[in-house]
C-alpha cells in the first residue's frame, strides 16, 4: 500500500491579510498588515469585537475576541476595516484554484484552510518540493503567506502548520513526532477540548509526550472513544481521508527544482518535455483543451521568467503543446544556467468545445490514439510505468545531466 503524501495549508491571518491585498489593489497606500489593525464589527453599536489583528495591533496587547472598545484603550492609533465575506471567499477561491494545479483531491478544512493529498501526484520531484512551491507562490502570486505542513496524514499535517508563523513550511514524519510535539503542552493536540486538559492534568499527564505514553485501555475506559481518539492523536495516528469534491482546474501546470543548475537548449528541452508529458496526461484526465502555453525558468541567481503563447486550436495533445512550449524556450532562453523549470496551461475549456481546425490532419488523430494509449497504460500500471521513447522520468534525466 502506497504510503501517503498529504499537505496542509493554512492562509496566516487569513481576514487581515485578503482585506489588505485587496485594499492595496484599490489603491490604498498602507499595507494594513504593517500597521496598528485589527479586523472588527460595528462600533456605532457597540458591539463590536476584533476578529483579527496585525503583528504591531498584536504587540500593544490586542487580542483576539475582545471589544474594539477594549482594543482602543491599549492602543490609541488603532485602525478598524470591516469584515466582508465577499473577499475572503474571492481570495479562498484563488488559492484553491491554484491548489487545484497540484492535485483534485483537495478537502477545504474551512475557509482559509485546505488538505491536499498529493499520493498520486507526485511524478516528480518530493512532497517538500512542492510545498516550498506553494508557500512561494501563494506569497508572490496572490499577494499573501500561507503555512504549509508535510507529513503522511491529515492530523500531522495540521500540526505542523500550526508551528512556528508565518510563511512557513514544517514537516512532521512518524519519525519526528518525539522530538517535535511530544514536549508540546497536551492542550495543544488537535482534537483536544479544554475540558479534557484538567481532568488529563490530574491524572499527570502534562505533555503529548506523557498522553503518548499513557495506558491506552485507562485513557479508553475515562473517557470512551475520545480517550482512543487522544491517545493515537498523541502517537500521531490517523487513518482518515482527504474529503474532497472533484472541480475542474482553470489551469494546469508542473515545475521542478533542478538539484544541479543545467545549462543549454536541448537538455532544459528534454526537462520541458517531460514536464509537459505530465501536465498533458492531467489536462486529459479531466477531459479538457488548453487554449495557452507558458513556460517558467528561474536562473542559478533566482531570476525568474516566463513567456506564453496561444495555441492556433485548444489541444490536449502531448505533442502539439510541447511543440509550443520548445518554440517558447527558444525564444526566451538566454543560456544562462537554470535551476527551475516550469511548463503551465491556461484558458482550459470542455473537450466538447473544440472547434475543428483547418489543419485537423490524419497525424493529429494518430497522435490522439497514441495519447490515449500510453494514458490508459499509466493509469492501469501506474504513470512511471510507461513512457515515450523520447521521455524519461524527470529524475532520470537529472541524474543523467549530473553524469554528464
Amino acid at each position: 500500500m502506497k504510503q501517503r503524501q498529504i499537505l496542509h495549508v493554512d492562509v496566516n491571518n487569513a481576514f487581515l491579510s485578503w482585506t489588505a491585498v485587496e485594499k492595496l489593489k484599490e489603491g490604498y497606500e498602507i499595507d494594513i498588515r504593517e500597521i496598528p489593525a485589527v479586523i472588527g464589527g460595528d462600533e456605532e453599536r457597540r458591539s463590536g469585537i476584533v476578529l483579527a489583528k496585525s503583528m504591531k495591533a498584536k504587540a500593544c496587547g490586542v487580542v483576539t475576541g475582545e471589544t474594539l472598545y477594549q482594543a482602543r484603550k491599549k492602543c490609541n492609533n488603532l485602525q478598524v476595516y470591516p469584515s466582508s465575506y465577499k473577499i475572503y471567499k474571492k481570495y479562498s477561491n484563488e488559492l484553491y484554484n491554484l491548489l487545484l494545479e497540484y492535485t483534485d483531491k483537495i478537502e477545504r478544512f474551512s475557509i482559509d484552510e485546505c488538505f491536499l493529498d498529493m499520493t498520486d501526484y507526485l511524478p516528480n520531484g518530493t512532497l517538500l518540493d512542492k510545498a516550498k512551491e506553494i508557500n512561494k507562490r501563494a506569497k508572490e502570486e496572490l499577494g499573501f503567506t500561507v503555512n504549509v505542513g508535510v507529513a503522511h496524514n491529515k492530523l500531522l499535517a495540521k500540526m505542523a502548520s500550526d508551528f512556528e508563523k508565518p510563511n512557513k513550511v514544517h514537516t512532521l514524519y512518524e519519525n519526528e513526532i518525539p522530538q517535535k510535539i511530544w514536549n508540546l503542552p497536551v492542550g495543544e493536540l488537535f482534537m483536544l477540548g479544554r475540558k479534557t486538559v484538567p481532568k488529563l492534568y490530574s491524572m499527570g499527564i502534562k505533555t503529548i509526550g506523557d498522553l503518548a505514553k499513557f495506558d491506552e485501555q485507562i485513557l479508553i475506559k475515562k473517557f470512551g472513544k475520545h480517550g482512543k481518539l487522544i491517545w493515537e492523536y498523541a502517537n500521531g495516528i490517523d487513518d482518515s481521508e482527504v474529503h474532497f469534491e472533484p472541480e475542474t482546474p482553470k489551469s494546469i501546470g508542473n515545475s521542478i527544482t533542478l538539484p544541479t543548475d543545467i545549462r543549454g537548449k536541448e537538455k532544459i528541452a528534454e526537462i520541458v518535455l517531460a514536464l509537459t508529458e505530465q501536465v498533458t496526461f492531467r489536462i486529459r484526465k479531466y477531459d479538457l483543451l488548453a487554449n495557452v502555453v507558458s513556460v517558467q525558468l528561474r536562473t542559478k541567481d533566482f531570476k525568474d521568467y516566463s513567456h506564453q503563447r496561444k495555441l492556433s486550436s485548444s489541444s490536449n495533445s502531448t505533442r502539439e503543446i510541447y511543440n509550443t512550449a520548445k518554440e517558447i524556450l527558444n525564444e526566451m532562453y538566454k543560456g544562462e544556467f537554470i535551476r527551475l523549470v516550469g511548463v503551465r496551461t491556461d484558458d482550459l475549456c470542455d473537450k466538447n468545445q473544440k472547434q475543428l481546425s483547418l489543419f485537423d490532419d490524419t497525424n493529429s488523430k494518430k497522435q490522439e490514439k497514441i495519447d490515449k494509449s500510453i494514458d490508459l497504460l499509466k493509469n492501469k500500471y501506474g504513470y512511471n510505468a510507461v513512457t515515450r521513447g523520447t521521455v524519461m522520468n524527470v529524475e532520470d534525466i537529472v541524474k543523467a545531466k549530473r553524469k554528464e
